[in-house]
């Protein structure tokens, strides 16, 4: 473990300055909002609902001061609490969409690549008709089904996500697999008689995997903005369960032709500073997961049998151990 964590940071080392603070900037970033979401119970300064307090309700639409630095909605809810509650019910709609989405995806990849035949048609197929709507159309009519089956809430939000994006993992996976089963130690493993499961779990599992980091950060950051789409809409979770970014940027677009502008700016940078910080965490492990677009320190190197006097240094690429 310890081996291949100093490889890590190797890798991450020897990527250009560029890819390396991308890498940086947007994980330091994506934690500030990881520790905020779950910290969220002790650093908010009232519940997501809370519109009163001793006794008294807080003023309307009411400007940020000492008590609301962010202001107050005209709901008379702090808006700076809102948009920490914001961030945890992201993280929390974000985890499942991607850990679902990844699990099926993934798992309906290795199949269908290492299967073939008629089941690899009727796979693509289908993830071929989910890939051609609309993602945010698709969002909002699983969200309209499952909301009359199961209810609204954060379960129903991130089943309605995951659908969105399972074509992609299973895409990804698909063409590594179907790669990957040709290889020789993939039939050195047939012929030796392993079974299917053991070929796909032990074989190829680990070596089709290796872009899929990427693509669910990017799918994440891509998940926050269904999730604001379907909460400015009206499909996302509803107020009285949790806070959410999107449904307070809708409530805002009528203060905001008011002249009001904090109960729509908060909310907004909240999407923003987050999207823009996992779009540039994917770029970064693109750039260190990805061996081919990784930049190698060149060295010089002495050719054998002669002196450094009578020849030009070679340089030559080293690639992190």
């Amino acid at each position: 473990m310890a081996g291949r964590f100093r490889r890590t940071l190797a890798t991450v080392r020897s990527t250009g300055a560029v890819p390396r603070w991308l890498l940086y900037i947007g994980g330091a970033t994506v934690l500030v909002f990881t520790l905020v979401a779950l910290a969220a119970p002790l650093i908010a300064p009232y519940d997501f609902d809370q519109y009163r307090s001793d006794g008294t309700r807080f003023p309307k639409l009411g400007h940020p001061s000492g008590d609301h630095p962010f202001g107050t909605t005209v709901q008379s809810l702090d808006v700076l609490s809102r948009v920490i509650w914001g961030a945890r019910t992201a993280l929390e709609v974000v985890v499942l969409a991607v850990v679902f989405s990844l699990i099926i995806g993934v798992a309906l990849g290795l199949i269908s690549g290492f299967v073939g035949g008629w089941l690899d048609r009727v796979l693509v197929l289908l993830m071929d008709a989910l890939f051609a709507f609309p993602y945010l159309l698709l969002a909002i009519v699983l969200s309209f089904l499952l909301s009359d089956a199961i209810g609204s809430g954060v379960v129903t939000t991130a089943l309605a996500i995951t659908v969105v994006y399972v074509p992609q993992y299973f895409r990804v996976v698909r063409g590594s697999t179907m790669s990957a089963r040709e290889l020789p130690y993939v039939e050195a493993a047939r012929v030796i008689g392993a079974k299917p499961r053991t070929i796909i779990v032990r074989y190829l599992l680990a070596n089709v995997v290796q872009s899929v980091p990427v693509v669910a950060t990017l799918n994440a950051g891509d998940a926050i903005l269904t999730l604001a789409g379907l909460g400015f809409l009206g499909y996302g979770i509803q107020p009285t369960e949790a806070a959410e970014w999107g449904y307070d940027l809708q409530r805002a677009v009528s203060d905001a032709n008011a002249g009001i502008w904090w109960t729509a700016l908060y909310p907004g940078l909240a999407i923003t500073v987050l999207v823009v910080a996992l779009t540039i965490l994917g770029e970064g492990l693109n750039e260190v997961l990805n061996p081919t677009l990784r930049r190698r320190r060149a060295f010089a190197f002495l050719l054998p049998g002669r002196s450094a006097s009578t020849q030009a240094p070679v340089l030559a690429a080293k690639e992190p151990r």
